[in-house]
């Protein structure tokens, strides 16, 4: 028979309900007037009975009970292991407290003050532990990580302290929305570049498909190739990757989350987003730039490369139109106001990298093939005009 919640709930009531027969049926007994008979009071028959009354109630309950256990299972799945462990910590350490002031209570004859009180207590204490572990968490990590780091340190052969933490190395690289769209981070860890273990929160998953779901259609490629770049990433298995399915609903902004993740995960942030560059490392959260890493390794755009592309707006600059790659670079093309919504084929002029992003300067390549037929048609008449000229050179010099 497969084993399912209700019956571990209907399980737990008749356990509950046997140990409670055993406490307070003798002063059922007494009440009646029935203490005296053995066959009723005793160990045995108040145990069983206990359990009956209890396994009969649970039908009425087990409803109830399986749906509380519902919510508390999902509430405490989208808890992060460092919130569930510390408030595990804090609970025990209240429940012990609360068992040590008992002891005083545990002796004497009343029943409000040898079970109810030391239930209160129980109740109460181990509440507060709990949530002095959980509104803490940073207070409490860096208690443990500094009490752990004091444990490594040992001396050299010159006594010199050495330490064998790895302050520098975080487990889990996080990812937002932006590497993922922008799909560089595909190549950079199938070089072996990265190690450790990708993260990938389930909000910013959330907002990959609410960007692949868009009216927008520019907005739309670029949700979709998020997704494409998240698949293949999990496919390939080149790294490890897992998905947390936690959330803060307190926060709304989705880069308010990835940093108070990090800062609970102690991991780092991989982006190319430059305002969640500045406002992670305000608050003292590592972030690894991807642009950062492009401009330092300086890759060049040749010159003379075409491309097609489809302008969208108009530049900052007159007769100028904007584009975008698939990756979100943005190309700024000569004349391009001309052919607005169209795609065309460009010739690249130039590049700029920046700590924002990669700018393209380029012009339409029908516009550089018409400066070249025109300067050979210029070419020709000029020789034909030579030619003519040979026969009269009276009337060219009076000219």
């Amino acid at each position: 028979m497969k084993i399912t919640k209700k019956l571990v709930i209907q399980a737990l009531f008749a356990l509950v309900g046997a140990g409670a027969g055993y406490r307070f049926m003798p002063l059922v007994w007494q009440l009646t007037g029935l203490e005296t008979s053995h066959l009723l009071n005793n160990f045995l028959t108040n145990f069983v009975l206990g359990a009956i009354i209890l396994y009969l109630i649970s039908f009425l309950l087990v409803g109830y009970v399986e749906k509380l256990v519902n919510r508390l299972e999902k509430y405490l799945s989208k808890q992060s292991p460092i919130y569930l462990l510390f408030g595990s910590l804090g609970t025990i350490v209240g429940l012990m407290f609360a068992i040590l002031i008992s002891t005083v209570f545990f002796r004497t004859q009343m029943f409000l003050t040898n079970t109810i009180v030391p239930i209160t207590l129980m109740l109460l204490l181990g509440y507060l532990g709990f949530r002095l572990g959980t509104t803490r968490t940073d207070e409490w990590r860096r208690l443990f990580s500094l009490g752990f780091r004091r444990g490594t340190k040992r001396t050299s052969e010159t006594g010199e302290i050495l330490d064998e933490g790895e302050p520098n190395y975080h487990h889990y690289k996080i990812l937002d929305t932006n590497i993922l769209i922008d799909g560089r981070i595909y190549d950079i860890i199938k070089t072996g570049f990265l190690e450790g273990t990708l993260l990938v929160p389930n909000f910013v998953l959330h907002e990959l498909q609410y960007i692949a779901d868009s009216s927008d259609s520019i907005k739309r490629v670029r949700g979709r190739r998020g997704l494409d770049i998240l698949n293949k990433l999990q496919t390939d298995k080149v790294i490890p990757i897992e998905m947390y399915e936690g959330d803060f609903e307190d926060i709304p902004e989705v880069d308010d989350k990835l940093i108070e993740l990090a800062k609970q995960m102690q991991a780092v942030v991989v982006t190319n987003d430059y305002n969640l560059n500045k406002v992670s490392q305000f608050q003292n959260v590592q972030i690894m730039n991807i642009n950062a890493l492009t401009k330092s390794l300086k890759p060049r755009v040749i010159p003379g490369e075409q491309m097609n592309v489809m302008v969208v707006k108009n530049g900052t600059e007159r007769q100028q139109g904007v584009a975008y790659l698939d990756d979100g670079t943005m190309v700024v093309v000569e004349d391009g106001r001309y052919f607005i919504n169209d795609h065309i084929d460009v010739t690249v002029t130039s590049a700029l990298q920046t700590d924002a992003g990669r700018m393209i300067f380029a012009k339409p390549t029908h516009s550089t093939r018409g400066i070249n037929q025109d300067a050979d048609v210029e070419a020709v008449s000029s020789k034909k005009d030579d030619t003519k000229s040979k026969g009269k050179p009276d009337s060219k010099k009076r000219k």
